[in-house]
């Protein structure tokens, strides 16, 4: 099955404590790479998401981020600064008895100090949160592979049709080479003619074409490039990573095209070699993004 390796997922699950949003995007690439960008708490279990992810992508570049919505990370508590505020009250009451202020400093008065009670915040283990993110991760794999698959289908359609376009200008030139040796002989024999005031020697003629017809054979070429057209038709339909197989087939078939237009001694089959290579190029663009 064709599977592009562009595409793109997002997910957000949500518990009691906080919500977990995964969005990731793929990108072509010779092999598998992923990187992954999420809070430090979270890189213990950087490996493990590296192997979900794996079950989904065989090749690409996968950008993957992680964002934690709430509280899940880390553990707020309230401190007071007991020494600090027995030094404020004690200091407090005795300028009250030196200068006959009345009453005591009061909650109020402690409150509106900001160094007396401070939040501190901890970084707690946490295996429900290290579960969600895990969960979260597959969930938007799901979406991108699903996308991925999506544009490789559309991907299979353009390369079929291109397909087709190779067969038929193959069969074109398959049906113009043997009028092409056909033409030089005839072309041959009118000059032979010329140059001999009407007589001239068969066995030459003979000789002659067919060693034009030997060097601009292009019969094994022609039979080889059909069966990669095949091959390559058939390669669309198996399943896991195929992109590399692709690329391959398609240097083949271009060897047999430029072998076919280097013994080609006709217009006709010239201008059908350009067209093969354009629609090769073409298909060539197409695989590099697939899987």
């Amino acid at each position: 099955m064709v599977t592009s390796m562009t595409g793109f997922g997002r997910s957000r699950i949500k518990s009691a404590d906080c919500a977990v949003v995964v969005e990731m995007k793929s990108v072509n690439h010779r092999f598998s790479e992923f990187q992954i960008r999420m809070p430090r708490q979270l890189i213990k279990i950087e490996d493990k998401i590296k192997k979900e992810l794996a079950t989904y992508i065989q090749r690409g570049r996968v950008e993957l981020f992680v964002t934690i919505e709430g509280e899940g990370l880390t553990h707020r508590t309230l401190q007071a600064d007991w020494q600090l505020i027995d030094e404020f009250v004690r200091l407090m009451g005795q300028i009250a008895e030196k200068y006959g202020f009345p009453g005591k400093p009061d909650l109020k008065d402690l409150l509106q100090r900001p160094d007396f009670i401070t939040i501190e915040e901890s970084e707690e283990e946490n295996s429900a949160l290290e579960k969600l993110v895990l969960e979260t991760v597959v969930s938007a794999a799901e979406r991108l592979h699903e996308m991925r698959q999506a544009e490789g289908q559309e991907l299979k359609k353009d390369l079929l049709v291109l397909l087709s376009g190779l067969a038929q200008r193959l069969f074109d030139i398959k049906e113009r080479a043997p009028i092409v040796i056909e033409a030089y002989s005839q072309r041959l024999e009118r000059r032979m003619k010329e140059i001999a005031a009407g007589a001239f020697d068969q066995d030459r003629l003979a000789t002659e074409v067919a060693v034009f017809a030997d060097k601009s054979d292009i019969h094994e070429e022609c039979i080889r490039l059909e069966s990669h057209i095949q091959q390559f038709r058939q390669a669309l339909d198996h399943e896991g990573p195929i992109g590399r197989k692709l690329d391959f087939m398609i240097q083949e078939m271009n060897r047999e095209v430029n072998t076919i237009g280097s013994k080609a001694n006709d217009s006709m089959i010239s201008s059908a070699v350009v067209d093969l290579k354009t629609g090769l190029e073409k298909m060539r663009e197409q695989v590099q993004n697939i899987e």
